[in-house]
């Protein structure tokens, strides 16, 4: 069924406020248009496309309170973070990341959004990797989104423990754990 123009815009403002990281292509088949009109619609509404979305949401919340590292020096887009407990980014696998020969990701884009998130998600001005362990657990392809997942999960022998976890769509491809050393300033902090 067909929504007037009118109608399918505000259902489209309403639910890009709700959930800010829909893509183009999930609302054109929300709404059953195609993505030209979800653009359109966009443009008519001042609505800016995700990636800038994205952008202002991080930016706004964020710049502030990461210590350990520039926003911008993160490996993809940090879309959720709460300092010393978890944090979230999105990478989107371009040509730029990919073997040319076979289309598949290299290990060290994924490794450094991890390491990036895990350094992010710290609470300190100087947030070093100490150590790492890390496993891929399938490869990646141009055109996937990696989205990159850190939980802080504590202290040990001086060291704080953030778990990273890395998903195309619900399929886990990527999980470190990254033992993260903490100038001595914060150490007895929590």
């Amino acid at each position: 069924m067909k929504r007037p123009k009118a109608d399918r815009q505000r259902l489209l403002k309403d639910t890009i406020e709700q959930t800010p990281f829909i893509t183009d292509e999930e609302l054109a088949k929300k709404f059953e248009v195609s993505i030209q009109t979800i653009r359109l619609d966009r443009m008519e509404l001042s609505i800016p496309e995700l990636r800038q979305r994205i952008k202002s949401v991080a930016t706004d919340q964020w710049n502030e309170t990461v210590k350990a590292l520039p926003l911008e020096e993160v490996i993809g887009e940090v879309i959720d973070l709460e300092l010393d407990s978890r944090a979230i980014s999105i990478l989107d696998i371009g040509s730029e990341h990919v073997f040319s020969r076979n289309k598949i990701a290299r290990g060290h884009h994924l490794f450094a959004q991890a390491n990036s998130l895990a350094v992010a998600v710290i609470n300190d001005e100087l947030a070093l990797t100490a150590k790492s362990e890390l496993k891929f657990t399938r490869q990646v392809n141009e055109g996937e989104r990696v989205i990159a997942k850190a939980t802080v999960e504590g202290k040990a022998k001086g060291l704080t423990l953030v778990q990273v976890q890395s998903f195309v769509e619900n399929e886990m491809v990527f999980t470190g754990n990254f033992h993260m050393y903490q100038s001595n300033e914060h150490k007895g902090e929590h």
